[in-house]
């Protein structure tokens, strides 16, 4: 009954043996190995962009925060959701790789930001001449970090938003294909074709050992990102490994089976948890994570038969046990019914 993430779940097996695989005598280091070059043909390919720019490293702090600062001047300011990941999950990485660069929280529904909410937020800023930040990139969470989804639409609204501006537009993906998958799309009709320009393409969300591939869509970026990345401690001496993984991950599907797995795992645990009378969802759960509040009674029941889950809002800790509590729950391509079964058995009480 492990819900805490999906970046802690296992590695799935095919990765392992392409690793393994990789491990065979010599490869060229820094990214210029032979299984790269495929890589490279299969994002491309992928996305349906065959000039862009494609780099790996090995974290999505590192992914985000070198994309981000290739887009961003230091004296300028990223628009991102107040729940952001950039925000509240990277230590301000964003703000480090940028050389000062500062994020600017704009107001959200359902944990997205809106065009209005948007357009406010950058015409508030450049009103103050040199004393104040500059406009710079917007960067879009999607997956959002509370499990809702960016339509399509919505994603092609705020990029125009973004255009009218002159303002570039970053998507952080880290569960990109969690969002693909809810959203029946293609990858470019979620990207590039709606107006973003730069992509932080996650897989170690979704059953890879720890990598993440960065598109710019303008390879006029490419130097630049290169730059970065070496200057940040980014760039593998033995990068096969890292290429290795995303060969094989996106090879025979295997990138959109484990996604669709991790989210139908996670409307099997949400269509539960909607049946059970003391449980209320706090979002409407659109790719693998939900969060839903219950009892802290409940709470300490799941936690003394062994349930692992991040409490949102609020402590187990606590004199009144009715008093309901937030828990995130997220699924990966590992979670299995039985999992879900017994995990919602404790919440009812059975």
């Amino acid at each position: 009954m492990f819900f805490a993430s999906d970046n802690s779940g296992p590695t799935h097996p095919k990765v392992l043996e392409a690793i393994t695989l990789a491990n065979d005598g010599y490869a060229m280091p820094y990214g210029v190995d032979p299984l790269m070059d495929k890589v490279r043909d299969k994002i491309r390919y992928i996305f349906e962009a065959p000039e862009a720019a494609v780099y790996l490293v090995a974290t999505g702090t590192a992914a985000n925060s070198l994309a981000l600062a290739t887009l961003c001047n230091p004296w300028q300011t990223v628009f991102c959701s107040r729940v952001a990941h950039i925000h509240e999950d990277e230590c301000n990485a964003p703000e480090f790789y940028s050389g000062g660069a500062k994020l600017t929280l704009v107001d959200i529904e359902d944990a997205k930001m809106t065009p209005k909410t948007l357009t406010a937020a950058i015409e508030y800023e450049e009103t103050r001449g040199v004393h104040g930040p500059q406009r710079g990139p917007i960067s879009i969470t999607q997956a959002t970090e509370r499990g809702t989804v960016y339509s399509v639409a919505e994603i092609q609204d705020l990029c125009a938003v973004a255009k009218s501006h002159n303002l570039p537009v970053h998507l952080d993906g880290a569960r990109f294909t969690n969002a693909l998958m809810a959203l029946d799309c293609t990858p470019a009709e979620m990207t590039w074709k709606a107006g973003v320009d730069a992509v932080s393409f996650g897989g170690t969300k979704n059953g890879l050992m720890g990598v993440e591939a960065v598109i710019f869509f303008d390879p006029k970026h490419a130097w630049e990102f290169e730059l970065r990345r070496k200057r940040g401690a980014h760039l593998f001496s033995k990068h096969r490994y890292l290429s290795a993984q995303m060969d094989r991950y996106l090879t025979d599907g295997l990138w959109t089976e484990l996604a669709a797995k991790a989210n139908n795992a996670n409307a099997q645990l949400s269509r539960a948890l909607r049946q059970i009378p003391h449980v209320k969802l706090d979002f409407e759960p659109e790719a693998n994570i939900t969060f839903a509040s219950w009892p802290r009674k409940v709470h300490q029941r799941l936690h003394d038969a062994g349930a692992v889950y991040y409490v949102f809002t609020g402590t187990l800790d606590g004199d009144d046990p009715e008093e309901y509590l937030g828990a995130r729950l997220v699924t990966n391509w590992a979670t299995t019914p039985d999992q879900i079964d017994q995990f919602v058995s404790l919440v009812r009480g059975d």
